[in-house]
This record gives structure tokens, sequence and C-alpha cells, in this order.
């Protein structure tokens, strides 16, 4: 069955009702579905695969969780979820030295010492702690009801984004202490910028 964007002219509450009554019914039914959309929320909720296309060429096909947490290319990385692409160094097998500061974990790639690297920061990774190191600057706010989405200029002045819960309300200009908060690191080569 091809659904092309079956859900797009619905309120955002029915959308997301309709999506998991779908996807139940397909499950039940054992009917195998092709499910284009622009909305990634859809197409994590209802396929077991899902699909990533750049300029009609397949860029990864993999399950939602590979694709957000194991992107193949920068662009996937990019496309898929809020995050920004911050410039690292290799200082140890599992450590990258960034604007955040250091960063300990398991990379995504095996890089030398020394190895330039983009590395994927997504908002869930950054913590919101007054007293920390890195004090960035907030450049815009999103309010999300329960969280606001931060985006922040780093000391480097490079950008990334922290999701805070509301209750801190910060205005445009505000300094905010961050801390990283990464277990699987994933890291692009700055050389080629080509997955690895």
């Amino acid at each position: 069955m091809l659904l092309d964007e079956p859900f797009s002219n619905l309120d955002v509450l029915l959308r997301d009702r309709l999506t998991v009554e779908v996807r139940d019914i397909l499950k039940a039914l054992g009917t195998t579905a092709l499910l284009v959309s622009h909305n990634q929320h859809e197409a994590f909720v209802v396929a077991d695969t899902v699909g990533v296309l750049f300029n009609g060429s397949m860029q990864q096909w993999d399950s939602a969780y590979n694709i957000y947490h194991r992107p193949a290319s920068i662009d996937v990385a990019t496309f898929v979820g809020d995050g920004t692409l911050v410039s690292g160094r290799v200082v140890a097998r599992d450590q990258v030295q960034c604007g955040l500061g250091d960063i300990q974990g398991k990379l995504s790639l095996p890089c030398d010492q020394g190895c330039e690297v983009h590395l994927l920061v997504r908002p869930e990774d950054v913590l919101h702690v007054e007293d920390a190191v890195v004090q960035a600057e907030v450049v815009h706010t999103s309010f999300r009801g329960p969280n606001i989405l931060y985006q922040l200029r780093l000391p480097s002045g490079e950008t990334c984004q922290a999701l805070v819960s509301s209750h801190h309300n910060h205005r445009i200009g505000e300094f905010i202490g961050i801390t990283p908060e990464v277990d699987n690191i994933v890291v692009f080569h700055k050389k080629n910028d080509g997955p690895h």
C-alpha cells in the first residue's frame, strides 16, 4: 500500500492519534506499506525501516534509532532531528576536545589522536548547569511547553542547541552554564565530510 503524505492536512492531535492507529492496522493485517512523508515524527512512529533521500539518492536505509543515533552522513545527521555540528579534535581514543569542552565516550568511527572532526551535538546532549565552566550566550529561544529549545553561542563562536526545562526562562543575550552529556559521540572526519 502506498501512503503519500496521508496525514499532512490534519491537526497535530488527530495526526498523532492516526499515525499510531494506521501502524496498528497495518501490523494486524500484515500489510506492507510505503509511507512518503516530510514529517520525521510520522516516519519514526509508523515505519519499521526509514529511508532518507537527498537529491534522488538514498542516503541511509535503516531503523529510526540508527538514523537518529548513527547517521551515515553529515546530510542525514543535520536533517534528522535537531542538532548542530561543532568542530573538534580527537585527543584520545575516546575523547574529543571542542567548544563544549572535553567530551568522553565511544566515538562513532575510529580516529587517531589529532584527527579533526565535525561532532554532532543534539539538544538533549547539552545540560543546563548554572556553575558550569562553559558559559554560552542565548541567541534564540523556542518555547515548547515543558521545554525551551535554546540556540546558544559558544565561547568558540560556534552555535549549539540545548533542550532545557521551561522552568528556566532565559532571555536572549543572557549567558547560561552548559555541560555536555554524550555517551556515543557521532563524528565525521573534517577532511572529506563523508561517513567512515
